[in-house]
Parts: structure tokens; C-alpha cells; sequence
């Protein structure tokens, strides 16, 4: 097995398009997955690792959260999943020898493509003051630098603890302990930029800020929205529960502005007629809206629900008992303007009401969602019409029906159930310090967004990021950059190698980690992590590869080390026993079981194959704690996103060989994009109102309210059946066009899904 890596950054020289796809996996996913694993693992570390994915006795996948069933296949993983297990379990090394190679600002010209494929970070690196290059660094030396800056700021809210959505339960616990010990709530993390829309409208509106729905659920609906969602990119392990769904009945609407392969037809590699046969068609509907317009769409079924006279239509025994705010909702709606309507979903009266059939047909519906909805500045209204829409028949609180939000990282939803959030609630703050024996800050931190505007200002000078590519993740490129390089010390815990290791503070550190494949042994012996899952399921993590380098230390030892060579004057040893916490990781889950409801008996039930489930009050006993009790039905206006003449409206997404900031390669196979990035997707009549051919050269101009022009240079148009004037290109190359302040209203996220921009030619 080759520990080099690839040395060459072509960019998009050889980039072709060709026309889509309209089938997901089949022989194509299983090689592409088999090719990419060779390529980094070899043949029989391939073997001995993806065996070993999404098992009861097994590891979590580090890609998507989709949950596992009971009965599990030998190859539980999917073509992206098995990528993402590559990347990690590769036997490229980074070494000291290539950080001598490589002056910071080398690195910082790289591509995100090039970078990740250099492989595993092998061992502590510091960039000091005023040096080019990063150097070898102990542990020891690496915690006391930490700890001294940490020690010598001002306040402890001038530190920033980020945390990507991958970090284990233990970890993200004891970490959130770690900061609230040091003195701040700034635990800003990656679900801020995603689905933070999702948990404000959630916890208003059914009082609990996660999905509603168990796997089980999706088999047994009569009708399943995917709106805004591409999961035969993004989750496709979810294309079998569709499938499953599929065949007990249901019928499936996908919501998007995209066509997506994996929603036309779906050929499952687990089956004999996803390998010789045509697969499974999902979508029975395809509604291609407009950018932002699915508010439009959902309050237009609700009007129509209202009006309807099919006896049936609402359910108002479930709302009487159940719900509050139905009549101000109820004259919110009636008055709702169909031009209005028309214009910002780009649908006919006749689509709608089609769908409204499909609708009145079933008892059981299911509305998932991911990204497609979470990032426009109306995102947490259109969350709460959606829920709106739910609870007027009565979809919340029964089998085969509810709230589905896809989460993306594996352990996002997790992370935050473990306290890693800038406003905690008092209850979950009252418990820490009562089994910790210290007050832990009351006011409330920052959030992504607002983290990078503390750095930005001078208000934050040290950083911390537990896990993912901050830089890269976040929105207004050049402000971001310039925010990370005005603060005293960056320091990145990092599997891998990525641009928030080039784009540093005037010191940097680089913690290397174990990966979710690899053995974790501690004093007390072998340790498991725990994850939660995108349904509120709880299970085991048992990695079994020898570590990449023997000097890796896992989160939780990361996370114990720097709390000890902080804290040490701060509170007394005896308080929170960070050497028992690293020893034995039973000690952390002891802990979460008295300070996190619903983990009661951690210890014990984590250890049943296939763990355990979350109470989820509105799903559990129609239970909402919510301020008035009831689910509340909301008022939502709709503000028509108007977009001048010349201009498209842009959505940033990942592409096929991406998973969040992660680029395993430069294909897109199910959009015909071929070796290459940087392509923007426009209408072929749009184009040819503008005047721009197919495989023109452009620069994207994203225009806003605070007048400045935001650009991102050389994407070559291809014309592609999205909906009319609309645009996608991938991120996080168009991050740059997205301001810092153009956020959800409430979520404060990102919207990157709402840019108006213009093209010019390159």
C-alpha cells in the first residue's frame, strides 16, 4: 500500500459536462465507492473497514446522520459513506517532513482537493510568530501554549470553542464542560450554519428542536415530501427507506428547484433489481420551485386545506386538543394572494392543487427537509409553515407521520443534546453545576456568525476548533479569513488536512485526533464513543484500525489534557476529575446520565446492540412543551423574493464527490460534470436571455442591500434544466458571495441559498 500522495492541483483543466443522470447507485456507485477505496485504503484494509460501517459491534459512519434499521445488511454503507471511510482510514501520511516542504502560505494557494488528499496528520505542529512554516511540537508544549493564552485573556469570552458535528457525545460533552469551566458560553458549531432554522422553528412550535419521526415511520407513510433535499448526494443510504416506503404504498413529492437523480429513480445495490433490473422509481411528483418560494407552496395547501369540503380535510379534534393559534392562523391564510403565490413558486394553480389530492388521499404524512429551506432569510417561517401544514390533519404524534429534518454531520444533532450551544437552557445549566460544583456562566455566547464578527472586531482572540474546516464552512470568505488571522492563536483538533491550517492566527497549532476508525485505548483500557443519530437514536462507536501515528491522542484525551493545564488554578482537581474522565469513558457517559434527560442509565443501555432511543414528547404522547403548552400553529408572511431584471437568483450545494467541506474528487457523475468545480447551473432560456452561450467563462456577482459587490472569479456556465430564474453553483467556492450579515431571521444562519447575482464574462 502507497503511503505517497497525490502531488499534482490541476483545478478544472479537464473539465467536461455531459448530461445528467436521471438513475442513483447501482454498479456505478458500488465501483466508484470500490475505486476510491482501493485507491486510499488498499484491498484488504477496504475489506476489513467498510465491513465494519454502521455494524451494531462497528463504527459510525463519519459522514451523514441517516439512521441504521434493526436488521442491518453485511454492507451497510453507501457510495459517499464509503468515501468518507477512505478518507479517514488512508494510509497517506502528512509528516513533519512535509510541513518543512510546505511554507503556510503554499498551503494557503492549495486547492480544498489537494489538500485533503495529502492524508492523516501524524503529529502535534506549531506555526510560531512570525514563522513560514509549522514545526514538530509535544503535547505538553502544545496544552501550555493553549493554556497561557487562554489564562492571559482579558475575559474568558474573548475564546472561541467551535465544534464540528462529528465529535462524539463524550467528547462534545466534556468539552462544553471544559468551556463553561473556563468562563464562557461561546460554543458556537456547525449546526449554526445549517439546521439552526430547523431547531428555532421546532422548539417554538412543538417545543423540542428535533425531527418527529423514527426510520419505521418512513415505512409506514402514505405520503413523504423531500423538499429542498438532495439525498441521493447528501444522504443516500436514505434512498432505501424510500424505496422501502415505496413499496408498502406511499407515494413520494420532491420539492426542489433541482431535478435530482436520486429522486427519479433509485437502483439499490442490496437488491437484485437495482443491479440487472430498472430500479425503483421515487418521485410520483416532481414540483420544480422557484429559490425560497416553498413558503408560498405550503400556506397555498394550507389555504386550500382550510377551503377544502372534503369532511376530512383538518383535523379539528386533533386541534382543538392539541394546538394553539389556529385562529389568527386560520385569517392569516384565508387572505393569502394567489399572484403572490404564483410568482414566488413558479408553479401553476394546477400543480398545487394536484398536489393538494395527493394530500387529501393519505393519513399519514411526512415532511423532511435539509438545506434547501434552512439557509434563506424567511427560513424559520417557512420551518413553521411546514409545521403548519402537519398539524391541520393532524401529522404530528402518530405512526407513519411528522417532521423530518435531515441532518447532515453524523453527530450534529448529538452535540448539541450534549450542551454544545451558545444559549443553553437554566435547567441543563442548573444541572452542570450541580454535578460539577461550580456556576457556570449564565449569559449567553456567540454563535458561528457572531463569533466571526467577535474576531473580526477584537472582541475574540483565541480560537479553538474541535473537528471540521472552519474557513472554509462559513460564509464572506475574506472577512472570515481576515477575522482568523487578527487573532493571537488558532489551534485546529484535525484528522486531516484542510485551509483552516493555512489561514491561521499569528500562532497555530495543529492537535491531530484519532479517527471514528481506529482503536481508542486509554488507561482503563479499549473505549467506545457514542453518536446520536438524525432520529434521536443513541449507539455505539467501536473503532478497530491500528491509529494512523502513535502520537494521536482521540478528542476526549485532546479535550482532558488542555482542561488540566488550564483549570488548574481556576477550580480546585477534586471538583471535575478530568484524569478519570480520559481514563474511562464510563466516568463521562456516569455524568451525561445526571445532567442530560433521557440518557438515564447510559452507561447500560449504550451498550445493547443498536442502543437506545430519545423521549420525544410530541412524537412519544402528542406532548408539546412549548409556551403555551400546545403545538402552536403560527402566522408566516409571505414576502415575494424579488429578483431585479438580469439577475438569477443562486443556491449553493455540494456536489457528488463532496461531502460538506470535503472534496473526494473533482466529479459531480449525476450532474454530467466531469474532472472540475468551478461551473454555475442556469436554464438555457435564461441564458439565452442574457445573452450567455452554454460553456461560456463568467464571474459570479453577488449584489446586496450593503452595496458591496462580492465576486467569485471563473466558472464556466452550463445549461442545465433547473428552474427558471434560478442558479446553483458548489460551495464553499461561492461562500464568498454570501455577506456575513445576511442571515436567517431568528437562526441567524447563513443564506446561502438566497444570492441574487449577475453574471459577467471572465
Amino acid at each position: 500500500m502507497s503511503r505517497r500522495a497525490p502531488v499534482e492541483d490541476t483545478g478544472d483543466e479537464g473539465l467536461t459536462v455531459s448530461a445528467p443522470k436521471d438513475t442513483a447507485a447501482g454498479i456505478p456507485g458500488v465501483t466508484h465507492a470500490l475505486r476510491q477505496s482501493f485507491d486510499q485504503m488498499g484491498a484488504k484494509r477496504t475489506a476489513l473497514t467498510l465491513l465494519r460501517v454502521n455494524q451494531k459491534q462497528g463504527f459510525d459512519c463519519p459522514g451523514c446522520a441517516w439512521p441504521e434499521g434493526d436488521k442491518r445488511h453485511v454492507a451497510e454503507f453507501c457510495e459517499n459513506g464509503a468515501k468518507a471511510v477512505a478518507e479517514e482510514a488512508t494510509t497517506r501520511r502528512v509528516t513533519r517532513e512535509f510541513f518543512a516542504r510546505h511554507t503556510v502560505a503554499e498551503l494557503a494557494e492549495r486547492s480544498d482537493h489537494w489538500l485533503g488528499q495529502q492524508g492523516r496528520l501524524t503529529e502535534p505542529m506549531i506555526k510560531r510568530a512570525g514563522a513560514e512554516h509549522y514545526e514538530p511540537v509535544s503535547w505538553d508544549e502544545a496544552f501550555g501554549l493553549l493554556a497561557t493564552e487562554l489564562n492571559a485573556l482579558d475575559s474568558p469570552d474573548e475564546a472561541l470553542f467551535y465544534t464540528s458535528g462529528r465529535t462524539s457525545n463524550e467528547a462534545a460533552f466534556a468539552y462544553q464542560l471544559f468551556a463553561r469551566a473556563f468562563g464562557t458560553n461561546n460554543l458556537p458549531d456547525c449546526s449554526n450554519m445549517c439546521h439552526e432554522s430547523s431547531g428555532s422553528a421546532l422548539n417554538e412550535t412543538i417545543g423540542i428542536g428535533k425531527g418527529s419521526v423514527l426510520l419505521e415511520d418512513i415505512h409506514q407513510a402514505d405520503l413523504i415530501f423531500v423538499v429542498g433535499q438532495n439525498p441521493g448526494t447528501n444522504h443516500p443510504r436514505m434512498l432505501s427507506a424510500l424505496e422501502e416506503a415505496k413499496r408498502s404504498g406511499a407515494r413520494i413529492i420532491a420539492v426542489n428547484p433541482l431535478p435530482e437523480a436520486g429522486l427519479m429513480r433509485f437502483k439499490n445495490p442490496q437488491r437484485p433489481s437495482g443491479i440487472a433490473g430498472r430500479g425503483t422509481s421515487l418521485a410520483d411528483r416532481f414540483l420544480q420551485i422557484r429559490l425560497n418560494g416553498d413558503l408560498a407552496l405550503f400556506q397555498a395547501l394550507n389555504r386550500l386545506l382550510l377551503e377544502s369540503e372534503a369532511p376530512d380535510a383538518i383535523d379539528r379534534e386533533f386541534l382543538t386538543a392539541h394546538t394553539a393559534g389556529f385562529e389568527a392562523f386560520e385569517r392569516h391564510v384565508r387572505a393569502l394572494d394567489w399572484d403572490d403565490v404564483l410568482e414566488a413558486t413558479g408553479l401553476t394553480r394546477g400543480e398545487i392543487a394536484a398536489t393538494l389530492g395527493d394530500v387529501l388521499a393519505a393519513d399519514r404524512i411526512v415532511v423532511c427537509w435539509a438545506m434547501g429551506l434552512t439557509q434563506h432569510r424567511n427560513a424559520v417561517p417557512t420551518i413553521r409553515e411546514v409545521v403548519n401544514f402537519l398539524l391541520l390533519r393532524g401529522n404530528i404524534g402518530r405512526p407513519g407521520a411528522g417532521v423530518c429534518p435531515v441532518r447532515g454531520h453524523s453527530n450534529v444533532q448529538g452535540d448539541r443534546t450534549m450542551g454544545i450551544f451558545e444559549r443553553p437552557p437554566a435547567a441543563f445549566l442548573d444541572a452542570l453545576a450541580k454535578e460539577f460544583g461550580f456556576e457556570p456562566p449564565r449569559e449567553h455566547g456567540f454563535d458561528t456568525v457572531d463569533a466571526i464578527r467577535a474576531m473580526r472586531d477584537g472582541r475574540a482572540k483565541v480560537f479553538l476548533g474541535m473537528g471540521g474546516n472552519f474557513v472554509r464552512a462559513t460564509p464572506d470568505s475574506a472577512v472570515t479569513e481576515a477575522a482568523m488571522r487578527s487573532c493571537r492563536l488558532t489551534a485546529q483538533v484535525s484528522t486531516k488536512l484542510n485551509r483552516s491550517h493555512a489561514v491561521t492566527g499569528e500562532q497555530a497549532l495543529i492537535l491531530p485526533t484519532l479517527g471514528r476508525t481506529e482503536r481508542d485505548t486509554q488507561a482503563s483500557g479499549e473505549q467506545f464513543v457514542s453518536v446520536e443519530d438524525s432520529m434521536g437514536m443513541v449507539h455505539a462507536s467501536r473503532g478497530r484500525l491500528a491509529p494512523a501515528s502513535p502520537q494521536l491522542k482521540s478528542e476526549v484525551a485532546i479535550v482532558c489534557g488542555l482542561a488540566r493545564a488550564t483549570l488548574h488554578a481556576a477550580l480546585p482537581a477534586t471538583e471535575i476529575d478530568w484524569d478519570a474522565m480520559e481514563r474511562d469513558y464510563d466516568v463521562i457517559r456516569d455524568h451525561v446520565s445526571r445532567v442530560v434527560p433521557g440518557f438515564e442509565a447510559f452507561n447500560d443501555r449504550v451498550r445493547e446492540p443498536g442502543g437506545f432511543t430519545l423521549p420525544h414528547g410530541p412524537r412519544d404522547d402528542r406532548r408539546f412543551a412549548t409556551d403555551t403548552g400546545k403545538a402552536n400553529l403560527t402566522v408566516n408572511t409571505l414576502d415575494v423574493l424579488r429578483v431585479p431584471e438580469g439577475r438569477l437568483l443562486l443556491q449553493t450545494v455540494r456536489s457528488h464527490d463532496q461531502y460538506n467541506t470535503t472534496i473526494y474528487g473533482l466529479d459531480d457523475r449525476y450532474r454530467g460534470v466531469k474532472a472540475g468545480r468551478r461551473v454555475v447551473f442556469v436554464h438555457e432560456d435564461d441564458l439565452a436571455e442574457l445573452g450567455f452561450a452554454d460553456g461560456a467563462m463568467v464571474d459570479l456577482v453577488s449584489e446586496w442591500s450593503d452595496g458591496v459587490e462580492r465576486r467569485a472569479p471563473g466558472f464556466r456556465i452550463v445549461a442545465y434544466p433547473t428552474a427558471r430564474g434560478c442558479a446553483a453553483a458548489y460551495f464553499p467556492e461561492t461562500n464568498v458571495l454570501v455577506p456575513l450579515d445576511s442571515t436567517a431571521e431568528i437562526s441567524n444562519t447563513p443564506t446561502s441559498k438566497s444570492i441574487v447575482i449577475r453574471l459577467e464574462p471572465a
